[in-house]
């Protein structure tokens, strides 16, 4: 996990290459998984706007990423687009503030920074970038930002959005740009994208969504009470660093802090199973809070870490 391992209990396993289909299905389950989801969120946009897709009367998915409607009952709005009009000081429909409680409580409460992985269109473009990258093999980084660095563009954005009276990072957003670009179409998405992944490919790994992004930071943020996690049992992993090296947020891999956890940390950990999927030793899974020891914090004994 965080860097290379401090000590070992016996010899360490790394993932052998997969030779078979059956093992390549195995290894890619998660990655093969999210496309799933994240089509799929796609044709219901694009199949409700060009093909006219309903649910009990009613469209399947009107809207955007930004606002939309499930069914025409279920309202959705994106929370961080949301604090940004209420910082700007725009007023909102109370379907508009529902939406944004929904999506709160569901990646919350719930589905951790999943988000980033699974719905948001960017992630096909920076796991290509990713990839492009590793098949380049492209040196190292040309430029260096702050581990934390998208915590203070999200700060920018919100602080801008409070002088401009704008939504300010969802005025400019490449995510949205890219995802209006995929359902409507004659727009200029795919310039914001192309440049994405320029620099995740060429400039700076794990550029936008590691260092820039700050709706992932959002996300980020409100998933720390999360109870979807990457459970992890410290008894058989062996330390080989596989994990670290497939993890697109690789400072979240804390030997140290995943044993006392049982867990890796939530917040920035996008559970993308990369890590899941690739271990040798099966020490890391995906669980529910409620099945992770409780592990008392030396300052305050009885409350949990």
């Amino acid at each position: 996990m965080n860097a290379v391992a401090t000590r070992s209990r016996g010899p360490v396993r790394h993932a052998a290459a997969p030779r078979t289909w059956r093992a390549r299905l195995m290894r890619g389950r998660f990655t093969i998984a999210r496309r799933a989801v994240q089509v799929l969120v796609l044709l219901a946009f694009i199949g409700t706007v060009h093909w006219g897709w309903t649910v009990a009367g009613q469209p399947l998915l009107s809207g955007n990423l930004s606002a939309s409607s499930f069914a025409g009952t279920v309202p959705l709005a994106d929370p961080f687009a949301v604090l940004q009009m209420l910082a700007a000081g725009q007023p909102l429909a109370a379907d508009v503030l529902i939406g944004a409680a929904v999506v709160t409580a569901f990646f919350g409460v719930l589905a951790g920074r999943s988000f980033c992985a699974w719905v948001c269109p960017m992630n096909l473009v920076t796991d290509a970038a990713a990839w492009t990258r590793r098949r380049l093999s492209v040196p190292g980084d040309l430029v260096h930002l702050l581990a934390r660095s998208r915590y203070i563009v999200l700060a920018l954005a919100l602080l801008l959005s409070a002088l401009t009276g704008l939504a300010a990072f969802d005025w400019i957003s490449p995510v949205a740009a890219l995802h209006r670009e995929l359902i409507y179409g004659a727009g200029l998405g795919l310039l914001g994208a192309a440049g994405i992944f320029l620099l995740d490919a060429f400039v700076l790994k794990h550029g936008w969504c590691g260092h820039l992004c700050p709706l992932g930071a959002f996300h980020a943020v409100i998933a720390r009470p999360a109870r979807l996690r990457v459970a992890f049992d410290d008894a058989t992993c062996t330390h080989c660093g596989d994990c670290v090296k497939v993890c697109p947020e690789p400072r979240v891999l804390n030997f140290a802090e995943a044993a006392e956890r049982s867990a890796v940390a939530p917040g920035e950990c996008t559970q993308c199973g990369r890590c899941v999927a690739i271990c040798p030793e099966n020490s890391l899974s995906f669980a529910l809070r409620s099945h992770a020891r409780r592990v008392e914090s030396p300052s305050n004994p009885g409350e949990p870490r």
